[in-house]
């Protein structure tokens, strides 16, 4: 490294940047190696997580990144990812977390204020990224001199800008809706009528007072930017023992260091913001980094009279921002503006603005050429001509891109240094330039890569005689359909070069198309990523068929044709194809019911800790401080589905110093067992011994002094596989069921049948037999992957904190596995960031496997794992095999269902024995005459399924549906009408679910559904979806209503409450707070139940002196699982008995003391007791009553949905959701109504968004976020309106309160239905195209209902049966226009 020391002519000792304001910090190469080590090592936090390492997907670790530009002499900030940005690519920046806007001990940020008060944190783990993306959006509307000041309170951002901010960060909890409420009350010019249910104010107050009372924001107030980071020199050297980092800031350094490097060897990587490293896993190991960050040369952009040139390193926002800007000064656009502008739009779309804000143009097309990344950025930019100027050594040169994207990959000589895009114009008054972009992918704006991405640009005319429209020039590019880069198609462009304009034309260039457009072999969806190129092919040139009058011509107005609303057909059919960004993404409606009987129980106050959630604050595993001689834990798995393990090895080249070692099933101790996970029919492995099982089944446990390098060295494991004498895997349920591999589980857990099934079926005027139905799994993505820490502690004992919802069997598992008491195992658990069941028994292994190591080196051990992992192993929800065959009535009353499920549970059991019960009891919401199940729980060669949130429930209450829809579609009857005579009676309700039904006035349904249809106006919305689709040729609407009913299970939970000397209280619960309110909820009770005193002044001040703390196994114990949505309502009843107990023994003090001095405050009452030795600790264990209806009741909710298709794409838009759901009595409705809308967007994601796919061993396939879609801000229902049911008194309930947690997530099947209808009405107007080739009127549509799964039964093949129909049999019609 001399040569290079010789080049550098000036250094800098360390990495210079401020946190928070903390003051100056450094990193040098003597004290900090392993950060430039693992040189994507992420910012130093202060009380942060930053997860799905190197993703840059999620969003949870956004910062804000504030930067002086000495050009300009202005601080420039932005959003990042902090899991991708450098380490060294900060110097010279300050960082600001959520915590450095505001904290418990500075106050609160407006922003931490406003979230926490809109209820719009649960788990609370990805809030801290969202409140930084919302800030950095407001800072920079600040910025902007032309809008005029906003009102006091308020930032100048718009609406749309605050609500944009965070579409691109997920929240697995909320539903957003709460989210985007918080975001948009900071906007100028937000409708305070649209702003939901929150702390500020009381329904029906006027505009001014809401403003007044909202949290204020000082849109005046900056981020201070220290003054020692404006002198830092740029130019930052550093040298550690095996890397270094260098930022020349000219192109002749830049040569010489790539000179060098071809010179002697030195392994070099040129890097700018670290994004691409989220998609491509970069595990090289380089000598030199140099940061291209300081060659202005890179960084201009410069837009004449020949174009406009963007320098490489410039990133995608600026690029943005850029491209947007209107050329001169006149009032209308040019052609070029115009252009630039779309490109500008389609930008817009990709990535995340977190990514887009560190991501640069010129690293998008390196990615491109190097690496065959699917680049929107190359697609658009290959239509309008652009070129690349690149540097290759001492030579440069300028290409066009699409001859870039040809050649081979760049070599390390070769440097991008700008993109030009040329000026395009129309040639004269009489022609037009056209310019359109297009994308499909799963999530319009929320970082999701395209299925395929296309830019059209043509020049036209009309002829002379008026009798058409002339393609004077085209060019059309495509990409990221499976390719190895974006194309031209030539062949087509030459085909419509000089022809006019017309069907013909259009169809025999979609047809050429078609031999082009040929995705790479092991290209998923094939078919539907050439139709999707046929679509936008036709949708860009259908404003020119049929419109050849001059005047039509002459209107399209600023050199291309406006995309407007009023060009009909002759018979009203409106063309509308247009893919508008919407101005809001989300809206709604909150009605709730406030009683005060239990005050302050039935309130909506704020979730306990949201606001410390908000700020970044709040502790979670990862959070806590490493003692200095923590290791960290990576497992190695099984990457073969069923196979003998002979041998497992790590790589010679990458067996690094600093891995410590490699723990198995020989390193338990003896007479302990090897034990990952206990449940009641099975025992599931800590690692396997001799044969792996299932791909993902843990082999080993590597432990090495850094979680990079543990993951590291497990990546880099050589397992040596044995298959002789194995038989093949079972890879399927039909494969176990024809080797008989089906556990067995006693007869209570499979449901009894119901009435006689052979007579149902003989009463039956029609049958559907043997119809077969598939549903896949679904992943939990919590945010927080699976963590724990294992500190051991004197005496063989081991503290354990742990991410979990079963902290009570971890204990129990550990102590079996290193074969000591369970009093010397202490698991704690103080919040969870996401469980969803996943967190159940699936933590228990991870815990184990990190206590073993712990017990075996002596020395704490943690393991965050990745999120691929996490993936791999989690087995997720229990995808199943339905058959049914179904009688029923003329007028669709059904008489009998005879169905048969297969469940693939995988190879260990876990909690699957659940899933019969659940799924009949969901199932059964209908009166079926009679029922009968068959069901079958598989084993198969899968990683083990557990529990999530409506395990059973949630496919049992589809299936429902799915049968009476084919049942509607068999008799040509409308479905509503089949739900309704199908719906139980009080007394059919008591036939299928016995003693859980309770009284008749608790049997809700029916009250409900009547009430559903008339606030959502269902009938007057079918009829305008109606004419809707009869008006509309390529969107079509479709409305659907169904109920629910889940049986809800409540369990035995332990509580203590204590009353501390100043009169302060602290609460311990068994259950866990895993963001669904629970400590809020307990509190609540709390103070209620001591409120009871009736101390001076205590009622408002009690519920302030409550604190609810961490779980610890050895302070409560008979904890049990946090699950079925009942447990918090169970430790509310809890600490209510445990609070009856204090009210007992202070009672009669406090009547005494009031006789001795009249009155009597809460403190002296609580000193007084301590002086006369009142117990003032209380425990109890609450356990539902003997009968059936104390152990089980039914919950009951309906939901209406309203959605549009695209017919060219397969989009679906959620247009509306009403929901109208029956908590009994809440005991607090604004946590409850959180719940219900996270969980109806969780629903959302399993029936429209979430594939979980695997390849043929069961490796999964979509294993990180960028292939694995949860729904997103612009995924979710554009209008969200919910009511929460105030039902009235439940004897049987905890007073009178149900369950919120899971049942919501079973309304999403509501979308569902209503995208079948709209799929229905679309076939209905293909058979009217080709009645030659009529489609089935009954069709199945998978879950999940991706846009390929709705573009196949629409008919891939759409766009040329309309053509061939409109030119042979309606030749007739005219003004087929697009608008």
């Amino acid at each position: 490294m001399l040569a290079l020391k010789n080049i550098v002519a000036k250094s800098s000792a360390s990495v210079a940047y401020n946190l928070n304001a903390i003051g100056k910090l450094g990193v040098d190469g003597g004290n900090c190696p392993s950060l430039m080590g693992e040189v994507e090592a992420e910012i130093e936090h202060a009380e942060e997580r930053w997860i799905v390492k190197n993703w840059g997907g999620c969003g949870a670790c956004v910062v804000l990144i504030s930067k002086y530009n000495p050009v300009l002499n202005q601080i420039e900030d932005f959003t990042a990812s902090s899991c991708l940005t450098l380490l060294c690519s900060i110097h010279g920046c300050s960082i600001t977390t959520s915590e450095g806007l505001g904290n418990s001990k500075d106050g609160f940020h407006a922003i931490h204020e406003r979230i926490a008060g809109f209820h719009a944190t649960q788990c609370g783990f990805c809030t801290p990224g969202m409140c930084v993306s919302l800030f950095g959006a407001l800072i920079n509307a600040e910025k902007t001199t032309n809008r005029s000041e906003p009102p006091t309170g308020f930032s100048k951002a718009t609406v749309v800008e605050a609500e944009r901010a965070i579409a691109g960060n997920l929240c697995r909890c909320t539903g957003y809706r709460s989210l985007s409420d918080a975001c948009k009350s900071f906007a100028a010019d937000v409708d305070m009528e649209d702003l939901g249910l929150n702390t500020f104010w009381r329904k029906g107050e006027s505009d001014d007072v809401k403003r007044s009372r909202l949290p204020k924001y000082d849109h005046n107030k900056k981020i201070e930017f220290p003054e020692f980071l404006k002198e830092v020199n740029p130019n930052l050297f550093l040298a550690f023992e095996k890397h270094s980092w260098y930022s020349p800031s000219t192109l002749k350094e830049l040569q010489s260091l790539l000179k060098l490097s071809l010179d002697n060897g030195t392994r070099m990587k040129l890097v700018v913001s670290n994004t691409s490293n989220g998609y491509f896993k970069d595990t090289k190991e380089y000598d030199l980094y140099v940061n291209l960050k300081g060659i202005s040369e890179l960084s201009k952009i410069q837009k004449d009279e020949t174009g406009i040139e963007i320098g490489a390193i410039v990133t995608i926002s600026k690029a943005i921002e850029a491209l947007k800007r209107k050329s001169g000064t006149c009032d209308f656009l040019s052609d070029f503006d115009v252009i630039l502008k779309k490109i500008s739009d389609h930008l817009s779309k990709i990535a995340s603005g977190f990514i887009r804000n560190i991501g640069s143009v010129g690293g998008n097309l390196v990615m491109a050429q190097k690496n065959n990344f699917p680049s929107d950025i190359a697609t658009v930019l290959l239509a309008v001509d652009s070129s690349v100027h690149v540097m290759n050594g001492t030579q440069f040169e300028w290409v066009s891109l699409e001859e870039f994207l040809k050649r081979p990959p760049l070599g390390l000589e070769s440097v991008v240094l700008s993109i030009k895009i040329p000026r395009w114009e129309s040639s004269n008054k009489s022609t037009k330039i056209m310019f359109e972009t297009f994308r499909a992918a799963p999530r319009p704006l929320g970082n999701a890569l395209p299925y395929l991405n296309a830019a059209f640009l043509a020049e036209v005319s009309s002829t002379k005689d008026c009798d058409g429209i002339v393609i004077n020039t085209c060019r059309m590019s495509f990409g990221a359909y499976g390719t190895k880069h974006a194309i031209r198609a030539k062949e087509v462009e030459e085909l419509l070069v000089g022809k006019l304009s017309s069907d013909n034309i259009i169809y025999e260039a979609i047809k050429l198309l078609k031999t082009i457009i040929l995705p790479d072999e092991g290209t998923s969806r094939v078919a539907y990523r050439v139709s999707l190129a046929v679509g936008f092919l036709f949708k860009f040139f259908s404003p020119l068929i049929d419109d050849c009058s001059a005047e039509n011509f002459n209107n399209n107005l600023n050199g291309y044709f406006e995309r407007t609303c009023d060009m009909k057909e002759k018979n009203g059919i409106v063309h509308d194809l247009d893919d508008k960004i919407p101005t809001l993404l989300s809206s709604g409606k909150q009605e709730i019911q406030v009683d005060d009987e239990y005050s302050p129980v039935g309130e909506p106050i704020s979730k306990s800790g949201a606001a410390l959630q908000a700020s970044g604050e709040a502790v979670y595993v990862d959070d806590i401080p490493s003692q200095s001689n923590c290791l960290h834990g990576a497992y190695i798995y099984s990457t073969k589905p069923l196979a003998k393990v002979k041998s497992i090895e790590l790589k010679p080249e990458l067996q690094l110093d600093g891995v410590r070692a490699i723990i198995s099933s020989k390193d338990i101790p003896k007479g302990g067992q090897n034990i990952g996970n206990r449940a009641i029919f099975d025992v599931e492995p800590l690692f396997s011994d001799e044969v792996a099982r299932c791909v993902g089944d843990r082999l080993a446990f590597v432990v090495a002094d850094t979680q990079k390098l543990a993951d590291m060295a497990a990546n880099s494991a050589v397992v040596e596989y044995d298959f002789e004498d194995m038989e093949p895997p079972i890879l399927s349920v039909e494969e176990a069921v024809e080797r008989s591999s089906i556990y067995d589980f006693p007869s209570t857990a499979h449901p009894e049948q119901i009435g006689d099934i052979s007579k149902g079926m003989s009463e039956a005027d029609h049958k559907i037999l043997s119809t077969e139905i598939k549903l896949g799994s679904q992943y939990y993505f919590y945010m927080e992957t699976q963590t724990a820490l294992a500190v051991p502690d004197e005496d063989k004992c081991m503290v354990v904190y742990t991410s979990s919802q079963n902290p009570e069997y971890i204990m129990s598992t550990i102590a079996r596995c290193l074969n000591i008491p369970d009093h010397n195992v202490r698991v704690i658990t103080r919040r969870v960031g996401g469980g969803f069941g996943g967190k159940g028994m699936k933590s228990i292994a991870i815990a184990t496997s990190c206590a073993l190591a712990a017990y075996k080196l002596r020395r704490p051990v943690r393991m965050y794992m990745n999120r691929k992992t996490d993936m791999i192993m989690a087995g997720g929800r229990h995808p199943m095999k339905i058959v049914y065959n179904v009688g029923f009535k003329n007028n669709g009353k059904i008489t009998a269902l005879d169905i048969t499920i297969l469940v693939n549970a995988g190879v260990y059991v876990d909690l699957s024995f659940l899933i019969p019960n659940n799924f009949v009891t969901a199932l059964k919401k209908y009166d079926f005459g009679a029922l009968f199940c068959d069901i079958k729980v598989c084993k198969t060669n899968h990683p083990s399924r557990s529990v999530m949130r409506g395990p059973g429930e949630v496919q049992g209450s589809f299936i429902a549906e799915a049968i009476i829809e084919h049942v509607a579609s068999e008799l040509s009857m409308d479905v509503d009408s089949i739900r309704n005579i199908n719906l139980h009676t009080y007394a059919s309700l008591c036939t299928f679910y016995g003693d859980s039904s309770g009284e008749v006035i608790d049997y809700t349904l029916p009250s409900i559904w009547n009430k559903l249809a008339f606030s959502a106006r269902y009938e007057e919305r079918s009829e305008m979806v109606k004419e809707f689709n009869n008006s509309n040729i390529w969107r079509k609407k479709g409305i659907s209503r169904v109920p629910i009913m889940f049986r809800s299970n409540v369990n035995s939970t332990p509580g203590r409450v204590s009353i501390l000397g100043d009169g302060s209280i602290v609460i311990e619960v068994g259950g866990i707070e895993l963001g669904q309110g629970l400590w809020t909820k307990v509190k609540q009770m709390a103070a209620y139940a001591l409120g009871e005193i009736q101390c001076d002044g205590a009622d408002e001040g009690l519920l302030d002196r409550i604190r609810v703390v961490q779980s610890d196994t050895l302070s409560v114990v008979q904890g049990g699982v946090t699950s079925s949505s009942t447990t918090s309502e169970a430790s509310c009843e809890a600490v209510r008995r445990s609070c009856n107990v204090l009210v007992e023994r202070l009672k009669p003090l406090k009547e005494r003391l009031q006789k001795e001095t009249g009155s009597i405050s809460w403190e002296t009452l609580i000193i007084q007791a301590s002086s006369e030795a009142v117990n003032l600790s209380a425990n109890a264990l609450y356990s539902p009553g003997a009968s059936a209806t104390s152990k089980s009741y039914i919950n009951y909710g309906a939901a209406m949905s309203e959605v549009e298709i695209d017919l060219l794409t397969g989009e679906t838009a959620v247009l509306q959701t009403d929901i109208i759901y029956d908590c009994g009595k809440s005991l607090n409705p604004a946590v409850d109504l959180g719940q219900i809308e996270g969980a109806f967007v969780q629903g959302l994601g399993f029936f429209l968004l979430e594939e979980y796919e695997t390849n043929h061993e069961g490796l999964v396939l979509t294993d990180g976020t960028w292939t694995y879609k949860i729904p997103t801000m612009d995924t979710i229902p554009k209008q969200f309106n919910v009511e929460v049911l105030n039902s009235g008194h439940h004897k049987d309930r905890i007073l009178s309160s149900k369950a919120s947690g899971e049942p919501p997530l079973l309304l999403a099947a509501s979308v569902h239905c209503a995208i079948r209808a709209a799929v229905k009405e679309a076939r209905k107007q293909l058979i009217s195209w080709s009645s030659s080739e009529a489609l089935n009127s009954t069709f199945h549509l998978d879950v999940p209902a991706t846009l390929p799964v709705v573009k196949e039964l629409c008919g891939l093949d759409i766009v040329e049966r309309f053509l061939n129909w409109k030119m042979t049999e309606n030749s007739f019609f005219v003004d087929w226009t697009f608008v």
